[in-house]
């Protein structure tokens, strides 16, 4: 039976044959349906990901700083033909001096454990570990849409939009560190979720015991916000990006603590939630976080070729020291060293302002003008490969645009929603989005790229599912009018049966993506096609 938090209305025993009767009396469609999706994922993503047998885009750089972090301990230069040699299968090129890199390094020491594991001179090795994730990341989000939604079918639907979705095959087929971004965030997301019920019932358990609540207790055993510390910590160990999700969410737990506080009657609610909780709150997720991240710079501390590893203990030109001096003196010169090359890597972040041919202004984000063109190849007859007059060859991060366009719609419909219904799980999943996209509109004049939109595509989804989940009656709508209740039974009349036409619109809607999968499965994925053919896939001239 279907289990809705205390705050929606229940639902009877007679839930619908598509999500309850069936999926619970059949063991083999219980769990074959997401394993089937699980399948479809791990077949898109896997399938001929050695090709092409080339560092594509930003691989040039992830890739071998990944190879030289793995045997030296820190990111290390290469010579000036490195690709060339590199592709060639001479690896091992790399130099001792250090390189100036701007992301931390757990995503690279990931990449590297793939390229240890097949070698670092197979396309397998390289991309193996952002695929694993990929595929991964389809169960996460169908773990997380079954608790959010309290449905098996609304689950499945969800793992099935990024299983089939191009952006997120193409991020899964590529070294690059966003994917890890993305699932880790992700794997943060599922953690808060699961501490809003933990709070909240024992929150009330607490709250039931005192004779007299005035502020309320401080809860500080959370297990779950550890948990979400240590995820947020990941994707930042990642890219700094990471740090937006665990200071948006680190705000919704304050505004969820005062809620839930007034919700049981505490005079004092919103000044304890802020003035006593809040405290209690940052010291179980922040410093996990911190520690996650310094940790994952354990090769530039225990060595020290790193970048400005030594920079504490050198001296300029006119003989004066670099350390600090004054009352910062004490602070060991290992650490004085590493906040300078946070502060460089700072500087330079905000002030990337070279142009490329692919960046994308993040207003545009939403509407999928610009994708990043990742790789292509265009060849003639007689060329190697080419048996037609003209061949392309392409990976290309366009999203399914029946996906991204509708969960966008989707996306403004739900900041609607929220300002006139207030439901928390609308709430709860635009928060993702805040998390995820609006730090990105204070650089607008910066250098990015459509591909950071891995992200927040997990919430993208989620508000997609959402709408559809209303669509079929398997989220109660507040938009509706309630039923009476009967005169013999305090449960709300309720029926999640969904009308036969929503039904098979959706299913038409979710046939029609999976075609569009197949239509552009081969610039997903770098098939060698007609020139022809690929320009059927330019839909918009700024996708060229």
């Amino acid at each position: 039976m279907l289990q809705f938090s205390q705050h929606q209305p229940s639902i009877r025993s007679s839930v619908p044959l598509y999500d309850g009767h069936v999926l619970a009396t059949s063991r083999w469609v219980r769990w074959g349906a997401p394993l089937a999706v699980v399948l479809l994922a791990a077949v898109l993503r896997l399938w001929n990901l050695g090709v092409p047998h080339a560092l594509v885009f930003d691989e040039t750089f992830y890739v071998k700083d990944a190879w030289s972090l793995f045997n030296n301990g820190y990111e290390s230069t290469w010579p000036a033909d490195a690709n060339v040699q590199f592709e060639a299968g001479h690896t091992d090129i790399f130099t001792t001096d250090p390189s100036f890199v701007v992301h931390p390094p757990l995503g690279k020491w990931l990449i590297g454990l793939g390229m240890n594991l097949l070698g670092p001179g197979n396309p397998w090795g390289w991309r193996l570990a952002t695929v694993v994730v990929g595929v991964l990341a389809v169960v996460l989000i169908m773990l997380v849409a079954q608790k959010l939604f309290q449905s098996r079918l609304l689950a499945l639907i969800t793992g099935f939009l990024l299983a089939i979705d191009g952006h997120a095959i193409v991020m899964s087929r590529v070294a690059l560190l966003d994917n890890f971004v993305m699932f880790f965030a992700l794997l943060g997301f599922g953690a808060i979720l699961l501490d809003r019920e933990w709070h909240a019932t024992r929150l009330a358990s607490r709250l039931a015991g005192l004779r007299e609540q005035g502020w309320g207790p401080a809860l500080w055993w959370r297990p779950w916000l550890l948990a979400a510390g240590l995820a947020f910590g990941l994707a930042s160990s990642v890219k700094w990006s990471g740090v937006y999700f665990l200071a948006a969410f680190g705000i919704y737990l304050v505004v969820v603590d005062a809620l839930a506080r007034r919700r049981n009657g505490v005079s004092f609610w919103l000044s304890a939630a802020i003035l006593k909780q809040a405290p209690v709150t940052f010291l179980l997720l922040v410093p996990i976080a911190v520690m996650t991240f310094l940790v994952s710079w354990t090769g530039w501390f225990v060595t020290r070729g790193g970048y400005y590893r030594q920079w504490a203990d050198s001296t300029g030109a006119d003989g004066a020291g670099a350390a600090w001096t004054g009352p910062l003196a004490w602070v060991p010169h290992t650490l004085q060293s590493f906040w300078h090359y946070q502060a460089a890597a700072y500087t330079y972040h905000v002030g990337l302002a070279t142009p490329h041919p692919y960046q994308a202004n993040p207003l545009i984000w939403l509407f999928m003008t610009r994708p990043t063109s990742m790789y292509y190849r265009g060849s003639s007859s007689g060329e190697p490969g080419c048996q037609l007059q003209s061949c392309s060859e392409a990976i290309t991060s366009v999203g399914n645009p029946l996906i991204w366009w509708a969960a966008t719609a989707a996306l403004f419909y739900l900041v609607y929603r929220l300002a006139r219904y207030r439901e928390w799980r609308v709430g709860f999943i635009l928060m993702g989005m805040v998390a995820g996209y609006l730090p990105w509109l204070m650089y607008l004049n910066r250098t990015v790229f459509q591909f950071y939109t891995i992200a927040f595509e997990p919430y993208l989804l989620l508000g997609l599912t959402f709408v559809i989940g209303l669509v079929l009656k398997q989220i109660p709508d507040q938009a509706q009018p309630k039923r009476k209740h009967s005169a013999h039974s305090q449960v709300p009349e309720y029926d999640p049966q969904p009308q036969p036409g929503a039904l098979r619109a959706v299913i038409v809607g979710l046939g029609v993506a999976l075609l569009l999968t197949a239509f552009f499965l081969p610039v997903w994925t770098g098939m060698q096609t007609s020139f022809s053919f690929w320009q059927l896939h330019i839909w918009m001239p700024s996708w060229r």
